[in-house]
C-alpha cells in the first residue's frame, strides 16, 4: 500500500452502541486490511452526535466529532455515509439528502426501512448511488444479501423465523427455568438483553419491521410496517410454556411472511414449533430464518441477531461492498426489486391450526357443549385434552386442525358466552 493509494472518507451518523461497533471495527482492520479487500483504504473522518461537547475517550484525534448535519452534507470528500442513529427522523431527512447529494449510505435503521423504504430506495436509484441495509435486519446474520442476490434465482414462497433475540431469550428462560414472564423480562433487562422501555421487543413490532423488509425483498412487492399483523409476548405464561413442552411443542415468537396465490401473508405472534423443527433448539439471544425457495427447498439462517459487533459486522461489510462498487464504476446496481403490487392477506383470511386453552367447570357434559361450539363455527378438533384442575375449575387444551382465523375468533366468542367456561386463557396459533 503506498502513499497515493485511494482514500474513502466516511461520515458516522451515531455514537451509541452501534457506532461505536461500527467505529472498532474500521479502526481495528485499517491496517492493510481495507486495501487487500477493496484496493483503498477507509477512514472516519467525521462522527455526527447530539453533543459535540461530551468527552468521548478513544475517539482518534483526527476525527472531526461534530453536532452539525451541515458540516458532513457539504463536506466534498465524503463518499459514505453511514446511519446508526436510529429512529425516523431526522435520519430520513439526512439520508435523502446525502443521496440526492451523490452520496452512498450505509443504515441499520430498520424503524426507517419499515416505513419509508420505497422513498429512500426511489432516491438512491435515481441519483445511481448505494442504500445497503444488512444491518437492519437479524444483525451479524446474511440476509438481505443472499435474497437481492444469492438466491434470486428462486420463486421464495416463505421466510419463517426468530428475528428478534429479547423475546427469544426471555421464552428461552420462561421454558427452561419456568419463570414467569416479568421474571424472565427482569433477567433479560439486568443482562442488557433488554432496553430499559422493551415495549417495541415484547410486543412484537421490533420483529414486525424486520418481516416487512424481508417481505419485500423477496416477493418483490412492498410491504410495511402496517401491513403486518402483530402479537407479542406478554400474554404468554409459564401454563402455556408447560403444556405446550408436554404435548410436543416449544413457544416462540416467530415472524412469518408468506407468498400465497391470494397475497402475501406478513405477521409476528407467538408460535408453538415441534420440537422436531429446527427453530426449536434456537435459544436465548440467537436468531435464525428459514427461506424456502423453489429451487433451493429450505434454506436456514442462524446466529447473533444484535448487539455492539454483531450488528457493526454486518454495517462494515455493506461499507466494503461500497467501497468495491465506487472502484469498479457499479454504485446502485442492486435497487428496490419491488416490481409488483401484490395484496396483503387481512388476518381473518389467514389459515393456522390454534392451540387454546379453556378454563370450565369440572362436570358432565362441559366437553360436549365446548365441542359444539367448535363444530358450529366450523373447527375441526384435532386433540382435546384434560390438564390440572385450577381454582375449582378444569383447565382444558385444544389443538385444531388448519381452520381460518375468522372462525376461531367467532369460537371463541361463543365459548365466552358459555355459562360452564370461566374464561379462555390463551390462543395461540400452531406451526403446521
Amino acid at each position: 500500500m503506498s502513499d497515493n493509494t485511494k482514500v474513502h472518507k466516511i461520515a458516522l451518523l451515531g455514537l451509541g452502541t452501534v457506532g461505536t461497533g461500527v467505529y472498532k471495527l474500521v479502526e481495528e482492520r485499517q491496517k492493510d486490511e481495507f486495501y487487500f479487500k477493496t484496493g483503498t483504504r477507509l477512514e472516519i473522518s467525521k462522527i455526527l452526535v447530539r453533543d459535540a461537547k461530551k468527552k468521548r475517550a478513544n475517539i482518534l484525534p483526527q476525527i472531526t466529532i461534530t453536532d452539525q448535519w451541515s458540516d458532513i452534507i457539504n463536506d466534498p470528500e465524503i463518499d459514505i455515509i453511514v446511519e446508526v442513529m436510529g429512529g425516523i427522523e431526522p435520519a430520513r431527512s439526512y439520508i435523502l439528502e446525502a443521496l440526492n447529494a451523490g452520496k452512498n449510505v450505509v443504515t441499520a435503521n430498520k424503524d426507517l426501512l419499515a416505513v419509508h423504504g420505497k422513498e429512500l430506495l426511489d432516491a438512491a436509484k435515481e441519483n445511481k448511488r448505494d442504500l445497503l441495509f444488512e444491518a437492519s435486519v437479524a444483525g451479524a446474520i446474511p440476509i438481505i444479501r443472499p435474497l437481492k442476490q444469492c438466491l434470486a434465482g428462486n420463486h421464495i414462497d416463505e421466510i419463517m423465523g426468530i428475528v428478534n433475540g429479547t423475546t427469544n431469550y426471555i421464552l428461552t428462560k420462561m421454558t427452561a427455568e419456568g419463570m414467569d414472564f416479568a421474571q424472565a423480562l427482569a433477567k433479560a433487562t439486568e443482562l442488557g438483553y433488554a432496553e430499559a422501555d422493551p415495549t417495541s421487543d415484547i410486543e412484537g413490532y421490533d420483529a414486525a419491521r424486520k418481516v416487512a423488509i424481508l417481505a419485500s425483498i423477496a416477493f418483490h412487492s412492498r410491504v410495511v410496517l402496517d401491513d403486518v399483523y402483530v402479537e407479542g409476548i406478554t400474554a404468554i405464561s409459564a401454563q402455556d410454556i408447560r403444556y405446550a413442552n408436554e404435548a410436543g411443542y416449544a413457544m416462540k415468537l416467530i415472524g412469518v411472511a408468506k407468498n400465497t396465490p391470494s397475497g402475501i401473508e406478513a405477521r409476528v405472534h407467538p408460535m408453538l414449533i415441534p420440537l422436531s423443527h429446527p427453530l426449536a433448539t434456537v435459544n436465548d439471544s440467537f436468531n435464525a430464518i428459514f427461506v424456502h425457495g423453489d429451487a433451493a427447498g429450505e434454506v436456514m439462517f442462524y446466529g447473533k441477531g444484535a448487539g455492539e459487533l454483531p450488528t457493526a459486522s454486518a454495517v462494515v461489510g455493506d461499507i466494503i461492498d461500497v467501497v468495491r462498487n465506487i472502484q469498479y464504476g457499479s454504485l446502485g446496481r442492486i435497487s428496490c426489486s419491488c416490481y409488483k403490487n401484490l395484496p396483503i392477506k387481512s388476518i381473518d383470511d389467514i389459515e393456522s391450526r390454534y392451540f387454546i386453552r379453556v378454563s370450565c367447570q369440572d362436570q358432565t357434559g362441559v366437553l360436549g357443549k365446548i365441542a359444539t361450539v367448535f363444530g358450529d363455527n366450523e373447527v375441526s378438533i384435532s386433540q382435546f385434552i384434560q390438564k390440572d384442575i385450577v381454582d375449582g375449575n378444569a383447565e382444558l387444551v385444544i389443538i385444531t386442525h388448519k381452520v381460518f382465523e375468522r372462525d376461531i375468533r367467532k369460537s371463541v366468542d361463543a365459548l365466552n358466552k358459555l355459562d360452564v367456561v370461566h374464561k379462555v386463557s390463551s390462543i395461540i396459533r400452531v406451526y403446521g
